[in-house]
């Protein structure tokens, strides 16, 4: 059974529009364990639109007496200051993710053409630390590959353009899924897990809940936007049931 890890940005994003501390993240952490939930994820930007690096340091003590029953997933990119949150909070995971200026959301995965400067030495500290490193990419063989090479545990595969094309109808959703699964069957060849997320919902979930070797799945703003009407606890069951 993949593993859900509920995204609880969007949660920040409505307190942050505001002000103050309502609604408040950590009750919303809460909700989503008390529901079953065995993960949690949070991505800090840069310029701190939703999650702040007081709500990483919060969530992580929240976390840290469940003894690992529950994993702490960190996105984000190599931008100064990050690798000193990742290292200071030491989370299950660490997710690097490629941000371009001026995105609201991750556009594309790490491109396989990536120096590995760029990454080689977050990733090797990340390891150093007890931190297992996933590194966000498009499910092509050579993104993949380049993971491999760089010392990545997993690999998230960015799930964009399946739900689109799941949208499409399901000659063309079944074409991009088999796209999926050529990637997750090398990515487990080469010893690498699999992870995924972005814009996978209950719908295409059904669908993609059978990609073999799938580890993860990383959802947020569906998951949230759903419990704005039926309530946070009873929308991680419906994920819940869905993936098992």
């Amino acid at each position: 059974m993949p593993k859900l890890s509920v995204n609880v940005n969007k949660v920040a994003t409505v307190r942050n529009s505001r002000g103050g501390r309502q609604p408040s993240v950590i009750e919303a952490v809460r909700t989503c364990i008390d529901a079953g939930a065995p993960g949690i994820t949070v991505h800090p930007r840069a310029d701190a639109r939703h999650i702040t690096t007081a709500d990483v340091h919060e969530i992580a003590g929240e976390l840290a007496p469940l003894g690992g029953r529950v994993e702490f997933n960190i996105e984000g990119d190599p931008r100064p200051g990050f690798l000193d949150l990742v290292l200071a909070v030491k989370p299950d995971q660490c997710t690097l993710v490629p941000v371009a200026p001026g995105e609201i959301t991750s556009q594309a995965g790490w491109p396989a053409a990536t120096p590995a400067d760029v990454l080689a030495g977050i990733i090797g500290a990340l390891k150093v630390a007890g931190v297992r490193v996933s590194l966000f990419v498009d499910p092509e063989p050579p993104a993949i590959r380049w993971a491999k090479a760089m010392g990545a545990d997993r690999v998230e595969l960015y799930t964009e353009p399946f739900a689109k094309a799941f949208d499409r109808g399901p000659a063309t959703a079944a074409a991009s899924f088999g796209h999926y699964v050529e990637a997750a069957n090398l990515a487990y060849e080469l010893g690498l897990g699999v992870n995924a997320g972005h814009d996978l919902d209950l719908r295409n979930l059904t669908m993609f809940r059978e990609l073999p070797h799938l580890d993860e799945v990383s959802i947020g703003h569906a998951l949230i936007s759903r419990a704005i009407f039926v309530g946070l606890g009873r929308v991680v069951k419906e994920y819940l049931a869905v993936l098992g």
